[in-house]
C-alpha cells in the first residue's frame, strides 16, 4: 500500500522574543493510502501543528512532507495551493461555519469563492448534506442547528472537492460523548464507503484505539501504539 503522506524528520520551531519554543523535534510518520491513522498527545504537544503542516496550511522549520512521493519544500506556491484544494479536506473541533449563510450555502462556499456554476455546486451540496443526514436542515443557518449538525455541515463542506485525505482536528472535541460518537460514526462510514483516508487528532484513547493506526506524540516525536 502506498503512502500519500509522508513526514521525514519534521520540526517546527516558534520564537518569541529571545525564547525559542521547539514543538516537534524530528516526527517520523506516514499515512498510507485509505488508512484511518489517529493522532494523540497531551494539549501543547504540537498535535494540530503537525495536521496543519501534513495539510500545507503551515511549513515545517526542518525536516521535509511528501505527498504522493512528491516533497512539497520543492513545489511552487500553486502547486502546494492545488493539492490543498483539490487532494485535502479539513474538518475542525469549532466548525467555522460562516454564521450568517445556511447550511447549503455553507457547504458551497468552496465553490462560491471560486466562482463555479451554481447549479451543479448547488446540486453536489444537496447530496453531500442529504450523505451527512442533513437533507432536512439545508435552509437552517448554524445558530439554528446542534453542534452535532454544525459539525455534520463542516464534514459536507470538507468533502466539496472530492478529496482523498480528510484531516480532522479534534472533531468531536466540542460535543457531548453522543452526539461525538455520530459524527465518529459519520467518518467511518465515509472512509468504508468512500475509501478516503482519515488523519483524526484526538484526546480520546478509545477513538485512537479504533483506528487502524495510532500515532502519539510525545516530546516533539511520534511513537507509535498498538490499536
Amino acid at each position: 500500500m502506498s503512502n500519500v503522506i509522508e513526514c521525514m524528520g519534521v520540526e517546527k520551531t516558534y520564537y518569541d522574543g529571545n525564547r525559542e519554543l521547539r514543538i516537534l523535534r524530528g516526527v517520523d510518520l506516514d499515512v498510507a493510502e485509505g488508512e484511518i491513522l489517529a493522532i494523540s498527545g497531551p494539549s501543547g504537544v504540537g498535535k494540530s501543528t503537525l495536521l496543519h503542516i501534513m495539510g500545507t496550511l503551515d511549513r515545517p522549520t526542518g525536516g521535509e512532507v511528501l505527498f504522493r512521493g512528491s516533497p512539497l519544500s520543492k513545489m511552487g506556491r500553486n502547486g502546494v495551493n492545488r493539492i490543498r484544494n483539490r487532494d485535502i479536506g479539513f474538518v475542525f473541533q469549532f466548525y467555522h461555519l460562516l454564521p450568517e449563510f445556511t447550511a447549503l450555502e455553507n457547504v458551497m462556499m468552496p465553490a462560491i469563492c471560486k466562482g463555479a456554476p451554481k447549479g451543479a455546486s448547488r446540486a453536489h451540496s444537496l447530496e453531500l448534506l442529504e450523505k451527512v443526514g442533513l437533507q432536512d436542515r439545508v435552509t437552517h443557518k448554524p445558530g439554528q442547528l446542534s453542534g452535532g449538525e454544525q459539525q455534520r455541515v463542516a464534514i459536507a463542506r470538507a468533502l466539496f472537492n472530492n478529496p482523498s485525505v480528510v484531516l480532522a482536528d479534534e472533531p468531536t472535541g466540542n460535543l457531548d460523548e453522543r452526539t461525538g460518537q455520530g459524527i465518529v460514526d459519520l467518518l467511518w462510514s465515509l472512509h468504508d464507503s468512500d475509501g478516503i483516508t482519515l488523519v483524526i487528532v484526538t484526546h480520546d484513547t478509545g477513538l485512537a484505539q479504533n483506528a487502524n493506526r495510532w500515532a502519539h506524540l510525545h516530546e516533539g516525536k511520534a511513537e507509535l501504539r498498538k490499536t
